[in-house]
């Protein structure tokens, strides 16, 4: 039997002129990927949401690297900065706080400067907050949506939720200790009352997940005071409304032809089962034809034969 090959040093060569978007662990160090290691080791330069951060990280993995700042605060000017090292054939790393940089991070300006410039750029995953969180959330992990942190100005925040609020998908935010309390005030007022995970300081000692309701869990931080990054899960409004419709049992292709049966033409049955079951109109439309197909050859095989006669 083949040995499995772990770790291929020939396959991950750094490339002159790229940037690197260089996962970190979101709290436990031992998350940190053997590619991330080797990319931060042997890259010209890192460049850091916060300098002091990074190099505790860069210390812990005993590397020595010059580490430069980009952050939301001096993006532009750094941002060409490094664009022109880049474009010189030097590497940079660019990583954030925790976890992947250019998610809701200022490093997603970078990567559309560096595509702008045709500078390459290339991704070292790792650990995902938002990810863990939801497989955890013991909420419906099909699908789901990321909003990042919500809107501080209140009438933009009001309308980020009223955009949500009929969310089908599983919701997933993230929240700072000191305005948890608010936030789930706004959720409880513009979505309702619903099935929330509260995930808190992931992969760290102190790593809690509470499963509950959005309610519940007002009553309980009115109680408790919030501490350490939270990463929300809620539960998509749709989930429970779906439970009793009429084509809940129904295949695509037989929902479509119910509504084609009460003289709908396809398009439009089409377009309305998309938007009854939540998913894109192509997926409904090519399963229909798929399911179709065999009928459609029979029909033509059959106008053959009444030819030759």
């Amino acid at each position: 039997m083949e040995e499995l090959l772990i770790y291929d040093d020939t396959k991950n060569k750094i490339v002159d002129g790229t940037l690197y978007l260089v996962t970190t662990p979101i709290g436990n160090m031992a998350d940190i990927t053997y590619r991330a290691v080797k990319v931060l080791q042997e890259v010209t330069f890192v460049a850091a949401e916060d300098t002091r951060n990074t190099r505790k990280l860069l210390r812990y993995l005993g590397i020595s690297k010059e580490v430069s700042s980009y952050h939301e605060h001096n993006k532009f000017s750094s941002g060409s900065e490094i664009v022109e090292r880049l474009s010189k054939g030097q590497t940079c790393a660019l990583v954030t706080d925790a976890g992947t940089p250019a998610i809701s991070d200022p490093g997603e300006d970078l990567v559309r400067l560096c595509v702008k410039n045709n500078i390459q750029v290339t991704a070292v995953p790792g650990v995902s907050a938002v990810v863990t969180a939801v497989s955890l959330s013991a909420l419906d992990t099909r699908r789901f949506v990321f909003e990042g942190f919500l809107p501080v100005q209140r009438s933009e925040r009001k309308e980020r939720l009223n955009a949500i609020k009929n969310e089908a998908r599983t919701i997933v935010i993230y929240e700072s200790p000191h305005k948890l309390i608010k936030t789930l005030e706004d959720l409880l007022r513009e979505l309702g009352d619903r099935k929330i995970s509260l995930c808190r300081e992931l992969t760290k000692i102190n790593e809690e997940i509470m499963r509950t309701t959005i309610k519940e869990a007002c009553d309980y931080y009115t109680e408790h005071e919030p501490r350490g990054e939270y990463v929300l899960v809620i539960e998509g409004t749709a989930t429970d409304e779906n439970e009793d419709a009429f084509w809940k049992a129904m295949s695509v292709t037989e929902h479509i032809n119910h509504y084609r049966d009460n003289g709908m033409n396809k398009k439009d049955a089409v377009k309305l089962v998309a938007q009854e079951r939540g998913v894109p109109k192509s997926s409904v439309y090519n399963e229909y034809e798929k399911n179709n197909e065999g009928k459609h050859v029979a029909v033509f095989e059959n106008l053959i034969l009444r030819s030759d006669d």
